[in-house]
């Protein structure tokens, strides 16, 4: 994992969203991010986005966390929109708050491991180890071409920080 800090500006995403913790991930019978994701590709929901700045680039976040990673959040899954004008019913918008992150490069891996070893790892980071102490607001991953060939993806992971 590469780890870089920086600052970003607000990001408008518009998609799908479900609310789910960990543990439920754990258990195939109570995972909910697989089925939003499978949902958001086989309706071709990026195709329903307005306004989509970088067709084709998938913005996954986790927000609106009840405390740390062991509590409940909501999983967004769309895409980057340059208006949030005339969102078509049934999908919903998540403003990336402009703040600093720590972003790791990830891969090139398959797909669970490439996504599963990198957020193990940091969640066992101290704020020392990470670059900061984390803000459990929004944090993301971009999919991007480089995440084309599903048996070599590389992606980024951006992680809050104060």
């Amino acid at each position: 994992m590469q780890k870089l800090v920086l600052q970003r500006k607000e990001i408008k995403i518009v998609g799908i969203a479900v609310r789910t913790n960990n543990k439920a991930e754990l258990d195939p019978k109570t995972a909910k991010i697989f089925p939003c994701v499978q949902r958001y590709f086989h309706q071709k929901i990026a195709e329903l986005i307005p306004n989509r700045l970088h067709p084709g680039t998938t913005y996954c976040a986790y927000t609106a966390y009840e405390s740390d990673h062991t509590g409940t959040y909501t999983y967004f899954i769309g895409e980057e929109a340059s208006s949030l004008a005339a969102i078509p019913d049934g999908l919903e918008i998540l403003l990336i708050p402009a703040q600093k992150y720590v972003r790791f490069t990830n891969g090139p891996g398959s797909m669970p491991d490439v996504i599963k070893k990198p957020w193990q790892q940091i969640w066992q980071m101290t704020p020392k180890e990470l670059g900061g102490e984390r803000r459990y607001d929004t944090d993301f991953e971009i999919y991007d071409e480089r995440a084309s060939d599903h048996q070599n993806i590389v992606l980024d992971i951006y992680i809050g920080i104060r």
